[in-house]
């Protein structure tokens, strides 16, 4: 083979692994939206193009993708009429296949995990976290264990009564934690994958400030510190996490001294070099924070940028590190930030997807 044929032909093949399906959530009540959208997506240039997209789901906000990417498992956000939807997923093609659905036991279930044996779901209007069965075929299962928060908290008009917002696996898969915007607190669930209806034991709670609104965590890719984002106050708490104990270390804020406006704090995530941690802010924000993280778990802001859109949810890394995507729910676009490996910084590379309502960013391989 010649040189040049070489070159081109190792070329093509570095494009190629930079290429990857980028998936979308959405609402689908507020705009023409068919619910969950696949995009192909190159991480090095950041170009995409709509690949294919589902048909007649019901506000898919949150999805959450198979280990072995066959299979996707969605919420249906639609008040007493919530649901959970299975699909068998074909990555190569980007096509969704509806395979079931089950009740979801709650209202507005609005966050959702799986692992090899169950698909679990956090129930925000219902109080509730409800685990599902997985078969062979990737079908749910009716719901095997119901979980019921009870309580409230210092916020009347959002702390009413309990609204678990996240759940989400310990870096051991040991213990399920399940952030309850309206009891201000952090439940921590020992978690037995094949335990039936006791999947979930309640093993202890973690008291947040008052009137915090814990919404989402994310733990350090070290999996000895967990950052907490807490919606109601706009703040990033750090905690320590080791041998199963948690100690709260730091708090920053995600608006400036004297910012008197309504704080929304959506979504956390890592760098996947573990560097960097990144959160929005939603209400009248609509940035999005960088942090450094340093060796001791210690946080520094570094940059505070606006999401140039209105009700920035969540957002994700490319798998390289080089791009971190908003999705801006109410002005109906995902906005595409140019990454600082170095930095951490983020720059507006002005390209835009434009689509309805988008509420929830995945990355998978596209074969």
């Amino acid at each position: 083979m010649k040189l040049a044929a070489i070159l081109t032909f190792f070329g093509i093949f570095a494009m190629n692994a930079q290429d990857y399906n980028l998936l979308v959530g959405t609402y689908t009540n507020d705009c023409d939206s068919k619910g969950i959208y696949v995009y192909d997506f190159n991480a090095a240039t950041a170009k995409f193009k709509e690949k294919n997209h589902s048909v007649k789901v019901e506000s898919p906000s949150f999805l959450t993708v198979s280990d072995d990417k066959k299979f996707i498992y969605s919420v249906n956000e639609s008040g007493d009429k919530s649901t959970v939807s299975a699909f068998k997923y074909t990555a190569a093609s980007g096509k969704l296949d509806f395979i079931n659905k089950k009740e979801s036991k709650g209202e507005d279930p609005c966050y959702i995990i799986n692992d090899d044996k169950n698909v679990i779901v956090a129930n925000y209007s219902g109080s509730t976290i409800a685990v599902f069965n997985k078969k062979p075929d990737g079908s749910l299962t009716d719901a095997k264990q119901v979980v019921k928060h009870t309580g409230s908290s210092a916020n009347k008009d959002r702390q009413e009564k309990p609204h678990p917002h996240m759940v989400i696996f310990s870096p051991d898969k040991k213990h399920l934690f399940v952030n309850d915007l309206g009891t201000d607190k952090i439940y921590i669930y020992s978690y037995n994958p094949t335990g039936g209806d006791k999947t979930l034991t309640l093993k202890e709670t973690i008291a947040t400030d008052p009137g915090s609104g814990p919404r989402h965590l994310a733990f350090n890719p070290n999996g000895i510190f967990f950052y907490l984002l807490n919606e109601l106050n706009g703040t990033v708490t750090a905690y320590s996490y080791e041998n199963g104990k948690t100690v709260k270390m730091q708090d920053e804020s995600l608006v400036p001294s004297g910012f008197n406006g309504q704080n929304g704090g959506a979504d956390i995530h890592f760098s996947n070099d573990g560097k960097f941690l990144y959160a929005t802010n939603r209400g009248d924000a609509n940035t999005i924070t960088v942090f450094r993280v340093h060796a001791n778990g210690m946080l520094n802001m570094v940059q505070q940028i606006s999401t140039q859109g209105v009700s920035p949810r969540n957002f994700a890394i490319d798998p390289k590190d080089n791009f971190v995507l908003v999705a801006n729910q109410k002005s109906n676009n995902i906005v595409i930030f140019k990454r600082d490996k170095t930095t951490g910084m983020l720059e507006d590379t002005t390209q835009r997807i434009e689509v309805c309502s988008p509420v929830c960013l995945v990355f998978t391989a596209n074969k």
